[in-house]
């Protein structure tokens, strides 16, 4: 894997545009109001986006190994966010639910995927030292698996 970066420009306020790579579209982001217009994903959204994209991709590639097909996923993230001891709010908590859009019976391999599939994702092992990260994993009959 490479070093990513994004490079952010500021448009007005809290508004910044992320800028990926030349042939991507440009991202707003933005803080909700009263403190920004809310034009785009705020901070914390887009850490719970990048955990919920990460396992997402994880498990779709884990199950792909397998030659199953968990297709759709769909991927809900919460983010708790309260004040620490020195009263500045922080993330302190992240619960990820991840729907497989088959039944577990249809995915003959979901057990060897669930055991490992989380050890792969790069920026949820990265960010779960310092931030619980909980996770359930749910078919698509709303059973959970793991979690």
């Amino acid at each position: 894997m490479d070093n990513p970066s994004v490079s952010l420009a500021q448009r007005q306020g809290y508004l910044f545009e992320h800028r990926y790579a030349p042939d991507l579209p440009v991202l707003l982001a933005d803080e909700p109001p009263p403190a920004g217009t809310g034009q785009g994903p705020d901070p914390v959204e887009l850490l719970a986006s990048a955990v919920g994209h990460c396992l997402s991709a994880s498990i779709w590639f884990a199950c792909q190994k397998y030659k199953d097909d968990p297709s759709p996923l769909r991927t809900e993230v919460k983010a708790s966010v309260g004040r620490n001891e020195r009263n500045r709010n922080r993330v302190q908590g992240l619960a990820v639910d991840l729907h497989l859009g088959k039944p577990a019976a249809e995915l003959a391999h979901l057990q060897r995927v669930l055991d490992t599939f989380e050890d792969f994702c790069t920026v949820t092992q990265s960010v779960a030292p310092a931030i619980p990260v909980t996770l359930r994993v749910l078919d698509s009959t709303g059973a959970v698996v793991k979690g």
